[in-house]
């Protein structure tokens, strides 16, 4: 099966001299089509640069990033923004929704934004929050929301238009356990109707609505072993 995500060989370094750090060292990654992948480790290892390089936001200093067969190399800024625009989404820890914007102002906005009318920027934005099951805020403010509420506006947001990649960033960390596991079930019903996910994460628990669990230490991968499923505990599989 084809990848929507393919870092190969990638490696990124920042500064130069006695201010050089490799943030990555020689990653290969994959992300297919159905698939959630977790992506753990220490702070520091590595985890956010591969996240900003798989969306298109940094580049590499070495190697190649794909998404959907295209090397995102070869394009320049506009050509990514384009990439991001329309293949990728990305969900983050603390929500980034304009506050002055309702719930579907701020999901339809991406659609405007790539040339949509407003009408047609609205049906997609109804339809992505129909998706992850809060059509019924769409006309409130972010303040107007619970951190849930908040959190599924920014799915919504993430995969209005049929975006294929699905970043997600510690996406459950400002939320309380039980709202943070239904974020993560929407998460896994995108990628179960055929989206790639990529999920960085500090919890084992939460890496257990995983496909795979990838393990980052000093921007290599240092492990890899396949979730237990809802709940479970990939460290129990003897990974690192």
């Amino acid at each position: 099966m084809t990848a929507v995500l393919h870092l190969d060989n990638v490696t990124r370094v920042h500064g130069e001299g006695a201010t050089r750090v490799a943030a990555l060292r020689g990653v290969s990654f994959t992300a297919r089509p159905g698939e959630l992948v977790a992506v753990m480790g220490p702070s520091g290892s590595g985890k956010s640069t591969l996240l900003n390089l798989a969306g298109g936001l940094d580049t590499p200093t070495s190697g190649s990033v794909l998404i959907e067969g295209v090397d995102l190399s070869g394009l320049d800024v506009a050509g990514r923004a384009r990439v991001r625009r329309t293949s990728v989404g990305y969900v983050f820890q603390d929500y980034n929704l304009i506050p002055a914007l309702t719930a579907a102002e701020n999901v339809a906005l991406p659609r405007e934004l790539d040339g949509d009318s407003r009408k047609e920027a609205r049906e997609k934005a109804m339809i992505a929050l129909e998706r992850v099951g809060i059509a019924e805020v769409a006309d409130r403010f972010p303040d107007e929301m619970s951190g849930g509420q908040q959190q599924r506006v920014a799915i919504a947001r993430s995969v209005v238009g049929e975006r294929r990649l699905i970043l997600a960033d510690e996406p459950t960390g400002a939320l309380d356990t039980e709202t943070g596991e239904e974020v993560l079930r929407v998460l896994r019903d995108f990628c179960d109707a055929g989206a790639a996910g990529v999920l960085v994460t500090h919890e084992a628990r939460h890496a257990g609505w995983a496909d795979r669990v990838v393990f980052l230490r000093d921007g290599l991968v240092v492990d890899e072993a396949a979730a237990s499923g809802a709940y479970g505990d990939p460290l129990e599989q003897g990974a690192l």
